[in-house]
């Protein structure tokens, strides 16, 4: 059927060929957007300008001497009217127009007899002869994969995916407004690094060349910019493309995007202030409400934010005191909530295993959760006021971790001593602690300033939207389908 649909298609092009049609010209006209033509439909009747639009047949309705066609663009649909008495090139569109072809067409606003708001056409030529058909608009792609696969269909068909991503990129947009009006600096740092760091996460490896070493896809972007407030830089952000070698769920990517800002001479509780002030901004922008249902509960970003100590709410949840609990008391806790353990897991991991397991899934409504223990943040500042815990607060809310932020480690001793710390996790089996990174040790001995440090990625916005994290993104990474 397919091989049917494009060999009819191929010959319609040849048509249009042999007529001087050429099917896929470089220039074409366009007046106005179809959004604009019905917007300003009553001023170009009265005026009877000749104007001309553009858009993709989405139906075509023959009715012998006269053709309804009904054309659509980005900004929305309009009713082309097609009479043989008023085209001369009638009947090679009638040979040759499909569903999914785009279209020019010129001439003047026009009322039909049912009161549908239409240009009756002058001047019609077809600007892309398609050799598929889209999916209907009813129908669409009913197949998850296939959509995410074939993204393009989907947002071809179905205008509530394209609002989707036109609110992503609102989102992303809101953000640098609110940071750029804050007086942050809008940076780029590189992706390939010969150390990866700033998270604990699998990266990818790639081989540069030219230099003929091995570099690694980012994994955060924090180092770098730690750098720049080292050289003099005191409120820098960026929006860039972070890769972790990973497993894919409803919250998960192996690449995708982040940001992150520091900010110098201000530590984690000016930040709080601030990341609610961002949060909030961003959300109203995007969505227009500070409202959102989790099931049957309200989740309110417009009320104040609770506060909640790390220590306090996992002894609440598991009875554990993890300021002073054993290997021995987390790997007990974990067999007994069937936690799978990785290879080589230390404190600081097997706290966040349960911690995910046990809290992080209650906490619905906006929070700061704050002062973790020391084991499972190696790049923030001990709290002054205990040195077991450190000034880190996660924006928790939906049941899940939406941004994180602290006080950022400025003491080269002591950010040694940590990623020391990791190395012997490292070749004990834990793939994912943290590499020691002499690079950014000698320029934290050049001095970094007391800075606070904040990113959140887009899993904020899939949450906020609704949807597992692929459905938006435009073209997630897939798994190659074998086609023998």
């Amino acid at each position: 059927m397919l091989e049917e649909i494009i060999g009819d298609r191929t010959k319609k092009t040849a048509i249009l060929r042999a007529e001087h049609a050429d099917p896929y010209p470089a220039r074409v006209k366009r007046s106005f957007s179809l959004h604009d033509f019905l917007d300003t439909f009553t001023t170009l009747q009265k005026s009877q300008k000749q104007i001309c639009l553009t858009g993709r047949i989405k139906s075509v309705r023959d009715q012998g001497k006269i053709i309804f066609v009904h054309i659509e663009d980005a900004s929305g649909k309009a009713q082309i009217v097609v009479r043989k008495d008023a085209v001369d090139s009638f009947a090679l569109f009638k040979k040759t127009a499909d569903a999914s072809d785009f279209i020019e067409v010129c001439g003047k606003a026009y009322v039909t007899q049912r009161g549908e708001k239409s240009l009756d056409a002058k001047k019609i030529r077809i600007i892309t002869k398609s050799l598929r058909a889209l999916p209907t608009d009813f129908y669409g792609i009913a197949d998850t994969e296939t959509r995410l696969r074939k993204r393009y269909l989907d947002t071809a068909t179905n205008s509530d995916t394209r609002t989707l991503f036109i609110q992503k990129s609102t989102f992303w947009r809101a953000t640098r407004t609110f940071l750029e009006k804050e007086g942050f600096l809008s940076v780029e740092t590189p992706i390939l690094e010969a150390t990866p760091g700033g998270a604990e996460a699998e990266p990818f490896v790639t081989h540069h060349h030219a230099l003929d070493e091995d570099f690694y896809l980012r994994i955060s972007l924090e180092i770098a910019l730690k750098k720049m407030i080292v050289g003099g830089f005191e409120k820098v952000y960026e929006l860039g493309r972070i890769f972790r070698n990973e497993g894919i769920d409803a919250e998960h990517l192996q690449d995708y995007t982040q940001l992150e800002f520091y900010w110098a001479y201000a530590d984690y509780t000016q930040l709080m202030k601030l990341v609610q002030q961002l949060y909030r901004f961003v959300i109203k922008e995007t969505f227009g409400t500070l409202t959102f249902k989790q099931g049957q509960t309200v989740v309110a970003w417009g009320k104040p934010w609770v506060t909640l100590d790390y220590v306090d709410i996992f002894k609440k949840k598991n009875g554990i005191n993890v300021l002073s609990c054993t290997i021995s008391d987390l790997s007990k806790r974990a067999k007994e909530l069937a936690i799978k353990v990785p290879k080589g897991s230390g404190r600081g991991r097997l706290i966040d295993l349960i911690y995910k397991k046990t809290v992080r899934p209650t906490l619905i409504q906006p929070s700061f959760l704050i002062n973790p223990p020391v084991d499972i943040e190696p790049l923030a500042k001990r709290s002054d006021k205990d040195p077991r815990v450190v000034e880190r607060f996660q924006v928790v809310a939906h049941g899940t971790e939406l941004g994180k932020g602290f006080s950022e480690l400025n003491d080269p001793l002591d950010q040694r001593a940590r990623f020391e710390d990791q190395m012997r996790l490292r070749e004990k089996g834990d793939s994912e602690a943290q590499r020691l990174d002499e690079d950014f040790l000698e320029a934290l001995e050049y001095g970094m300033p007391p800075t606070a440090g904040f990113g959140f990625s887009e899993r904020l916005f899939a949450i906020l939207a609704g949807k597992p994290i692929r459905e938006t993104v435009f073209l997630p990474p897939m798994k190659k389908i074998d086609k023998k």
